[in-house]
């Protein structure tokens, strides 16, 4: 990302310093409720496949050494999702905004360097001759540098 000639670059995305509303370093929380959730709904849906498949074979499956280990590696891989999920970090972002709505949102390892590149990009913004560049990680979740998004629409990744 860079401040170059008044203009705010991340990536390929290109933003008036003017036009920025908020520039924010803070960490992002993963959902722990909606995973929560999540694992219930493929629980449920495992069980009832289960019920099904145990139906048509006229009660006859079986769950473990005996029968279909398909059901037990599913059920240990749900579960071993459900824990890495759990146990995520919160992640460190630095959210951009603009007076139209769009934001754009990098990581690095540590808030405190993205509290420094928020204050070089303020700074900038009261300062016209003021120009830097800093480098900044990929979202591990958003596969990619930026994450765009306007009003409520992601309008996609830029790399």
């Amino acid at each position: 990302m860079s401040v170059n000639q008044r203009m705010l670059w991340i990536g390929s995305a290109a933003f008036p310093l003017d036009n920025l509303t908020r520039v924010e370093a803070t960490k992002v929380k993963p959902q722990r409720g909606a995973t929560f959730l999540s694992f219930l709904k493929w629980l449920a849906l495992t069980a009832v496949v289960y019920v099904v498949v145990n139906a048509s074979s006229g009660g006859d499956a079986r769950i473990g050494e005996s029968g279909n280990p398909v059901f037990v590696v599913f059920l240990v891989g749900l579960v071993m999702y459900f824990i890495k999920e759990l146990l995520e970090p919160a992640k460190p972002i630095l959210a951009v905004e603009t007076a139209g709505g769009s934001l754009a949102v990098v990581t690095l390892p540590s808030v405190d360097e993205l509290r420094t590149i928020a204050g070089q990009i303020v700074h900038a913004i009261n300062h016209p001759e003021a120009e830097f560049t800093a480098y900044v990680h990929e979202l591990n979740n958003y596969n990619g540098p930026v994450f765009n998004q306007n009003g409520g629409t992601n309008t996609g990744i830029k790399l």
